[in-house]
């Protein structure tokens, strides 16, 4: 199996946070799912445990699987700076999170599928490589027979996301500029990455 493609509302009910955006059945049931999920005698989560589940939540949150997170953080490892903030630099500069976080699609699956079909373009070019790492200075655009379709009109018309600071968009162009690698403190989710860099480390 490539991707999860089960109910995201389980998910987010299994970490007790809305990792895939606004849940309205998360906000009713907020514990764990399953016939014992709301068992207050559940036992105590081991060290290894927390940290392999913050590991796992961040995988769901930029629909990466294992390799692709492995290799991202081995790249971290080997970089100057903290390698945890490495890390979540590195995910955010991928180029489906970018088209997710410019409000071109609602949701990083959609931003995935949109780059896959080939609607995206970097510096004019169509690239159709989710993965693909965008560097400072990189215009991110719609390709111009793509500009009517209607997932990505209804997204760019209804975006109510947060700026981020490190993006700047253009509605005229409907295009987004990459300006900078992001700062930790301006990454809106809520992650512990130091729990990641242990959990590799052991």
């Amino acid at each position: 199996m490539a991707r999860y493609i089960g109910s995201k509302s389980k998910i987010a009910r299994k970490f007790g946070e809305p990792i895939f955006g606004p849940d309205k059945y998360l906000e009713r049931k907020n514990y764990p799912p399953g016939q014992h999920g709301m068992d207050k005698k559940r036992k105590k989560t081991s060290e290894y445990g927390i940290q392999l589940k913050e590991k796992v939540k961040v995988k769901y949150l930029y629909g990466v699987l294992e390799r692709q997170f492995r290799k991202a953080f081995e790249t971290a490892s080997r970089s100057k700076g903290v390698t945890g903030e490495v890390l979540l630099q590195i995910l955010e500069s991928r180029l489906d999170n970018t088209v997710y976080r410019l409000g071109i699609a609602p949701t990083r699956a959609a931003a995935r599928q949109l780059v896959s079909h080939r609607h995206i373009t970097v510096n004019g070019h169509v690239v159709n490589i989710p993965s693909y790492q965008l560097k400072p200075g990189d215009i991110v655009g719609v390709r111009e027979k793509s500009k009517s379709l209607e997932v990505i009109v209804n997204s760019v018309s209804s975006n109510r996301m947060a700026k981020v600071p490190w993006l700047e968009w253009d509605d005229a162009q409907m295009a987004g500029k990459f300006m900078s690698l992001p700062q930790r403190s301006d990454i809106p989710e809520n992650i512990n990455e130091q729990l990641i860099v242990e959990l590799y480390s052991k």
